[in-house]
């Protein structure tokens, strides 16, 4: 556009580790490494104190676990076994012991669907701290207790302090935090899983900034577990654009192929092979906004929807169906990870 856009001003929606890396071919203090297991993708991320301050994230392990449907029961055992797998090495990682007492805290807001991931885990946890005082714990089952500290606009209590207040009383030695997050991606929504040993920055997503929940401030380990459940306007609407480019360039180099004469252009999957539109033929399709990059079209989004109050978080119509489907596969992970009896839930 012949000048320079500054992008500070616009700043990433973004919960996941794996998309703040994205456009990083190379970078001191950043390490990552990818694996397939049952068409699920897995990416370990691993950031020391350079990789933290070049994206803005705690330094610690993130491991990312992409799935394409928990609606299916046959794709929700498989993730829910990989999400175990996981989280048993992360347990290891962080040397905690069989029979170590672990919190698990439900974030968000029962009333908002998008947000209720957290308490809707919590739901399908199998709790035992009670048994263990009643002297009642049976073999393979260690001690586990839950807390739903709700959002501050309704308990008027910052959540950590609530966290921090439980930690105190009952001395876990780990605490899970499971909380819904944002993403800067659609096609991420309601398929990814993050977990990390860095803790949890919660609203930080969607611009509503809460005090952190981490080992520096509460005093054990936190193990922070998350979905990303809604993306920004200015996500959608450049996601949009550029599936408009990948739209027109399979119909630019099928427009002879007969085989897509017979299918009904609403059922064409152009996101199935690799499409992109030269950069003349995205000028030409869209004048001067095909001649921006990524990042420009963001910010020129950005600046045109955040002033009138447009930039909206949204979420995907069937989202109540997928967060309950959600919170059993987390919660039951969990479950599996946790008790060396519990391997069916």
């Amino acid at each position: 556009m012949g000048h320079e856009i500054n992008l500070e001003k616009y700043h990433i929606r973004t919960d996941l580790a794996i998309e703040a890396i994205a456009n990083i071919k190379s970078e001191t203090g950043i390490k990552s490494h990818v694996e397939k297991k049952e068409k699920i993708t897995i990416t370990s991320v691993f950031l020391d104190e350079k990789g933290s301050n070049h994206i803005g994230k705690p330094e610690g392990v993130y491991i990312t676990i992409e799935f394409d449907d928990v609606t299916d029961y046959h794709n929700q055992e498989n993730v829910k076994q990989i999400f175990s797998e996981q989280l048993k090495e992360m347990l290891t990682f962080l040397k905690i012991d069989s029979d170590d007492l672990v919190l698990i805290v439900g974030l968000g807001n029962e009333k908002s669907t998008p947000d209720s991931l957290g308490p809707m885990a919590i739901n399908n946890i199998v709790v035992t701290n009670h048994l263990y005082m009643l002297n009642s714990l049976g073999d393979g089952f260690r001690r586990v207790c839950v807390l739903k500290p709700g959002v501050m606009g309704t308990t008027g209590i910052e959540t950590s302090d609530l966290i921090t207040s439980s930690v105190k009383g009952l001395n876990p030695d780990l605490v899970i935090v499971i909380d819904s997050l944002a993403s800067q991606s659609v096609e991420r929504l309601n398929k990814t899983i993050q977990m990390t040993d860095s803790g949890i920055h919660p609203g930080s997503g969607i611009g509503n900034h809460r005090k952190k929940i981490n080992k520096e401030t509460i005093g054990v380990p936190v193990i922070a577990i998350g979905v990303p459940t809604v993306v920004d306007a200015v996500t959608i609407v450049s996601d949009t654009f550029n599936y408009m480019h990948k739209h027109f360039s399979y119909s630019k180099q099928n427009i002879d192929n007969p085989i897509d004469r017979l299918i009904p252009i609403t059922k064409i999957n152009y996101l199935k092979q690799q499409y992109n539109l030269k950069k003349d033929d995205k000028e030409k399709l869209l004048g001067m906004v095909g001649s921006l990059n990524d990042n420009e079209l963001k910010q020129l989004i950005f600046e045109v929807l955040t002033p009138i109050g447009y930039n909206l978080m949204v979420t995907p119509k069937e989202v109540d169906f997928v967060i309950k489907k959600l919170g059993e596969v987390i919660g039951n992970g969990i479950n599996r990870a946790l008790h060396k009896n519990v391997t069916n839930l």
